[in-house]
């Protein structure tokens, strides 16, 4: 046990130094892309509107008139303060949006993570345990059509069949008007928020409102756990602790759900955490169909403008959510996997 304790420590501490440079390379090559950018950002995001004066004066403000090394090290010292900047356009903090957006993002990708992985498991599940069978070949091709589709192609289809020619379900927005503008917000995840206020019918009308887009994100990411699962299925199935269970006439059903299934799981927890980035690089295009106020809906906003100091603090911050999900999934691998310590 000791041992145990002390290898997972020392693999945590090992991770956690890595994560440093990492990190570093991470910031610089998101503050030298930002600034290799053709023209003037000041000048290009506002539009011309503004005399030069007041151009260079904001430029002053935002230290954009220093040497590239003195703004690289403020850059550095300011994330290091959790401060990510301005916007040049609105003068929102980047912090205040990432506060005020972030939520509806966190919404949409937790619900969406919770469909790729019921949809992508079962599926990947069942054509696994029935392999070159009608089942098999249906799931493969079901995650290989869905995973190629793009998730704005896929939420257009959807908006058009389940909203304008069924009528079941909003297409757009968080909620109904007059939902939103009387909802008493906490957390800003209106789902949680409903709840606390006990206001079921507001439930009812955000949980339609999230159905869509979050289908769609989650059933286009599916696509990488239908194969995963269904390819360690297989694997797992063919294992020595397998055939000694059907040895000892336990029977099919509980060796594939209770041991082979288990099993194949493992690596399925690691493409989780790889996942969140394609659900955040998804929930930008997903956040635009369907005008839903995350964080990637706001990035784009922000891209038109050309407001490259509010594009670069929301990457900054998309990029440190990778990062983190990454180690926090890896030190649960370690801890379930022992062979990941050695």
């Amino acid at each position: 046990m000791a041992a145990k304790g002390t290898s997972l420590r020392q693999y945590a501490l090992t991770r956690l130094a890595l994560v440093i440079p990492m990190v570093f390379i991470l910031l610089t090559l998101v503050f030298l892309l930002m600034r290799v950018a053709p023209g003037d950002p000041i000048s290009s995001a506002l539009g011309g509107r503004v005399p030069k004066e007041e151009v260079d004066k904001i430029k002053a403000d935002l230290g954009f008139d220093r040497p590239i090394y003195v703004q690289y090290g403020d850059y550095l010292a300011d994330i290091a303060r959790g401060d990510f900047g301005t916007a040049i356009t609105d003068r929102r903090e980047v912090r205040d949006i990432i506060k005020e957006n972030g939520a509806a993002t966190l919404e949409l990708t937790f619900f969406a993570m919770i469909v790729a992985i019921v949809v992508g498991v079962t599926f990947g599940l069942l054509a696994g345990r029935f392999r070159d069978t009608w089942i098999d070949g249906s799931g493969r091709m079901f995650g290989i059509i869905i995973y190629a589709t793009p998730v704005f192609f896929l939420g257009l289809m959807a908006q058009l069949f389940f909203g304008s020619y069924l009528g079941w379900l909003p297409t757009s927005d968080r909620a109904s008007p007059i939902v939103d503008a009387t909802l008493d917000t906490h957390t800003n995840i209106y789902t949680i928020d409903t709840l606390i206020n006990r206001d079921w019918d507001a439930f009812v009308d955000v949980s339609k409102h999230l159905i869509l887009p979050a289908v769609t994100l989650g059933l286009v990411t599916a696509g990488v756990y239908i194969r995963l699962v269904r390819v360690n299925v297989i694997r797992t199935m063919k294992d020595d602790y397998i055939e000694a269970a059907r040895a000892r006439g336990i029977d099919e059903r509980s060796v594939v759900y209770n041991h082979a299934f288990r099993n194949a799981l493992v690596p399925v927890i690691t493409v989780v955490g790889l996942t969140i980035a394609l659900l955040l690089s998804g929930a930008v295009l997903t956040e635009t169909t369907f005008n839903w106020p995350g964080i990637g809906h706001t990035l784009i906003l922000y891209l038109q403008n050309r407001d490259y100091t509010a594009v670069q603090g929301i990457i900054v911050v998309f990029a440190l959510v990778v990062v983190l999900a990454s180690l926090i999934i890896d030190f649960v691998n370690a801890y379930i996997d022992p062979r990941i310590r050695y």
